[in-house]
This record gives C-alpha cells, sequence and structure tokens, in this order.
C-alpha cells in the first residue's frame, strides 16, 4: 500500500478513532505517515522545466516534451519524462485521429519542386493541405492555401465532409485574387482529381507533389497545422461546425490579408 493510500485511509477514519489505534489495527507505522522523501535539487529543476514546456505547449506528450528537453541540452530519457509528467498529472489524453486523405498510387508526370527551392518572392509557392476538428462525436474538416513566402492564408474552408469542395471552393476563390507559379501538396485524391487539376493548369499553375509516405515533403503546410492545433484546436471543445467556424475565423483572421 502507498503512503498516499494510509494517509487517505487515517483521513478518513480519523473523525472516529485516533490515528494511533487506527495504525494499531490497520498494522501501519505510524512514523511513516509523516515520512516525506528529500527531493533531488536537480529532479525539481526538471520537474519545473517540464511543467513550463507543458504549459507551454499543453497538447505535447512525454515524446514532444521529451525531444524539447534534448534541444535545450538536457540529457533524458522519455521514461523519466513520462514518470516526471505522470507524478504532475501533466500526461495528455490522446484524441481519435481520423484519415484526412487517400493517396493515389501509381506513376505521376508530377514531382516535387520544392527539393532545394529558394522560395523568395509572394505568389511564389502555396501550399495546401487538410486536418480534422474533433467534435462531440464525429469530425469535421478544414482545408487552407498557405503562400510559404509571406506566411497568408489565400484560401480555407470548413466541412462536415471529405469532399471536392472542401479543397476546391478555396482554389477557386483564392485565384480571384492571386495566381501562384507553384501549387504544391500531398497526393490526396482531393489534390488530383480533375476539377482540381484543370483548375490549376487553366490559371497556368505549376504542379508539385510531396512523393507518397513522405509528409516531411510538405512541412511548410505540417508546421501550420501545428500551429493552427497548438494556437486554437487543441485548445478547445467544439459543439458543432458553426461553432468551430467562429473561432477559426479568428485565428485564420491573423494571417490572412
Amino acid at each position: 500500500m502507498t503512503l498516499t493510500e494510509k494517509r487517505s485511509i487515517v483521513e478518513t477514519l480519523r473523525t472516529d478513532y485516533s490515528v494511533r489505534q487506527i495504525c494499531d489495527v490497520l498494522g501501519f507505522n505510524r512514523s511513516s505517515l509523516y515520512y516525506e522523501p528529500k527531493k533531488d535539487p536537480c529532479e525539481v529543476l526538471l520537474q519545473q522545466e517540464i511543467e513550463m514546456l507543458a504549459a507551454r505547449y499543453p497538447r505535447y506528450g512525454y515524446r514532444r516534451i521529451t525531444e524539447e528537453l534534448l534541444r535545450m541540452g538536457y540529457t533524458i530519457g522519455y521514461r523519466r519524462v513520462a514518470r516526471l509528467m505522470k507524478s504532475a498529472n501533466l500526461l495528455v489524453s490522446v484524441k481519435r485521429s481520423c484519415q484526412t486523405t487517400k493517396s493515389v498510387d501509381g506513376k505521376s508526370q508530377w514531382v516535387n519542386r520544392l527539393d532545394n527551392l529558394d522560395i523568395c518572392r509572394r505568389n511564389h509557392v502555396w501550399v495546401a493541405d487538410v486536418t480534422y476538428i474533433q467534435l462531440k462525436g464525429n469530425f469535421i474538416y478544414v482545408s487552407f492555401l498557405l503562400d510559404v513566402f509571406t506566411r497568408i492564408i489565400r484560401g480555407w474552408q470548413l466541412s462536415r465532409h471529405l469532399t471536392q469542395p472542401l479543397t476546391l471552393t478555396p482554389l477557386q476563390r483564392a485565384l480571384r485574387e492571386n495566381v501562384p507559379e507553384i501549387h504544391h501538396s500531398d497526393r490526396g485524391v482531393q489534390y488530383l482529381s480533375n476539377a482540381y487539376i484543370s483548375t490549376l493548369t487553366d490559371h497556368g499553375v505549376e504542379i508539385s507533389l510531396a512523393h507518397r509516405g513522405r509528409p516531411w515533403e510538405n512541412g511548410y503546410a505540417e508546421r501550420f497545422i501545428r500551429t493552427l492545433k497548438e494556437e486554437e484546436i487543441y485548445l478547445n471543445d467544439y459543439d458543432d461546425i458553426e461553432n468551430a467556424k467562429l473561432a477559426l475565423d479568428i485565428l485564420l483572421n491573423k494571417y490572412i490579408t
């Protein structure tokens, strides 16, 4: 039985019995109830660092917290960080995930044009991606188009379904105001549909695609999704799609001009 459990039993019974009586009957060593282990100063400092990181990144699990500590110069492993986070009740719950894109297999005329590319002007490269938002009991989806050089959101769309309008509608709206030289995305079916491809080619846009199974090749979009989730999605519970849209309007407005 742990010290915490012993103390809990004593606190429950001490209104009717003395501490001595409780310990005698249950076989506790009374002095053990008052024992406080000495804390290692290094452990205390590490715990404080973990708590600060957890406050800054409230949806980080022990693996990502460990990676942040390693970047700060600590020599530490996942297990120790997990133990310290558990003791401070900082372990985050894992939400259900859902698939947002289905990749198209086979050969393609398009390649990754961003390899070693110096992106040096507005509308040089737009990146596109889709992520999900969990509501109470189901998912909704958000797509976006990001100008890599300016970090401006050229278009975005929220939908209950992973259908063509989720990606095509914001693209069509965005192209009325600006046209990129290169459009980059993963190989999701939403981005390789005839309607989407023809919309890009009709505007003279070069198409760039990440290789299948290499999400880091769409790293600009991946980093923006992480920012979006850390600053808004993971910090809130949405009742419905309208509630989510209002919240995203406020956040994404910072990236729209």
